[in-house]
């Protein structure tokens, strides 16, 4: 798996966690939901990536959009 699959699976795993938490436990688990969609559009602009760098320092493997 690299690093663009991996990146791709936490966004949407950690969006429809704090989603559900923000359904049954408390609404303000949104901030961190819109906190994850930021991310995500500033990688797309920027090739910036948190996780992506870490994921390169644990030797995975890069694809096209995270070089």
């Amino acid at each position: 798996m690299n690093i663009e699959r991996i990146v791709l699976a936490v966004a949407g795993i950690m969006a429809i966690l704090t989603s559900t938490l923000a359904y049954y436990h408390h609404v303000y688990w949104l901030f961190f939901n819109a906190f994850i969609g930021l991310n995500l559009l500033q990688s797309a602009f920027t090739g910036f990536c948190p996780l992506a760098s870490i994921l390169k320092m644990f030797g995975k493997k890069n694809g096209h959009a995270f070089s």
